[in-house]
């Protein structure tokens, strides 16, 4: 019994002494964060956000678990809308990308490589979906954290029944929705959400987001619980106006929560379509904390209405904020 006791401690002694030797990013625990130490900040004073719905943007190979004719056979017209997507790229030298509707992470890493690697996007990531092409897709100037999925969470189609009473739920939308934490300076940090929820109007439509952005509000009061200073910010194409419950629903402060988001832009900044927009689907929200460090958001047009109708039936929207908490 001694001589376990004894080889036992000398085996716990040198776990305890033993050094890292590995040349990959190691992490250190900041705050509620896990933030890599092998970067070289530029802890720049500033920092931009930009999302897009990039409509049907898909690579040209088929992937075989996956049954659609988008995704199968692209159409001829995809391929001189890469170029006018990677102009636009170039133009908005956004830090930090989230597109909607974009088949996957590695596609864009490969075209962002192969064309635009003198704009130092380093960090790629995505929660594709097992069955669908149409993804939220990430890619950032700086390191991220922990990436945060949702696929495989059931959601409730709120305040509907079908004509038989019954209620409804789904989960094969949830993978459009993500969250991931985001580290532009040493000092600063914030946990950054992509959505794209479910498409169309009508009661059951406008349930199902409901019932999306009410699960999302609890996650983010999760995150509020563990540090009520956390900064977070939505971005994406919500398909819901400004006025509709579902956003009056993301941006309330329930009780004596802090869990609430603003919405900067205004009634007539409009998204949709690119050529002739007439309405907005399309948001930058920071919440309770990190409107503070908003500086300003703008829909944009990198070019005319229809070149950017060339690439998308949406509008991007680019912010830009402050690189320290206020």
């Amino acid at each position: 019994m001694r001589i376990t006791i004894i080889i036992t401690s000398i085996a716990l002694f040198l776990c305890s002494c033993a050094v890292n030797t590995s040349k990959g990013p190691t992490v250190e625990t900041k705050r509620d964060s896990y933030k890599p130490l092998l970067y070289e900040y530029l802890n720049q004073r500033s920092f931009t956000v930009m999302t897009w719905n990039v409509e049907h943007f898909v690579d040209p190979y088929d992937n075989p678990y996956i049954s659609n004719r988008r995704e199968d056979n692209p159409r001829s017209s995809m391929q001189p809308r890469i170029g006018i997507f990677l102009e636009a790229l170039k133009n908005a030298d956004a830090d930090v990308v989230v597109l909607q509707e974009f088949e996957s992470a590695a596609y864009l890493r490969k075209l962002v490589n192969d064309n635009l690697p003198e704009m130092g996007y380093q960090f790629f990531a995505d929660a594709p979906s097992q069955n669908w092409y149409m993804n939220v897709v990430l890619m950032s100037k700086f390191p991220l954290g922990v990436l945060s999925t949702y696929g495989n969470v059931t959601t409730p189609v709120e305040n509907y029944t079908d004509s038989l009473g019954r209620t409804e739920t789904q989960n094969h939308l949830n993978t459009r929705m993500w969250s991931v934490e985001v580290f532009p300076t040493e000092k600063y940090d914030f946990i950054l959400t992509g959505l794209h929820l479910k498409a169309g109007r009508g009661e059951r439509n406008a349930g199902m987001r409901a019932g999306q952005i009410r699960f999302l509000k609890s996650q983010f009061e999760r995150y509020l619980s563990e540090n009520s200073e956390k900064n977070i910010l939505v971005v994406g194409d919500l398909n819901a106006t400004p006025e509709s419950s579902e956003i009056q629903l993301l941006k309330r402060r329930d009780g004596k929560s802090k869990n609430s988001f603003t919405d900067p832009l205004a009634k007539t900044d409009y998204t949709h379509p690119a050529d002739n927009a007439e309405r907005r689907i399309d948001y930058m929200l920071p919440n309770h904390n990190m409107i503070k460090e908003l500086e300003e958001v703008t829909v944009q047009y990198f070019f005319s209405a229809e070149k950017m109708r060339k690439i998308s039936d949406h509008l991007p929207v680019l912010s830009k904020f402050k690189s320290a908490d206020q």
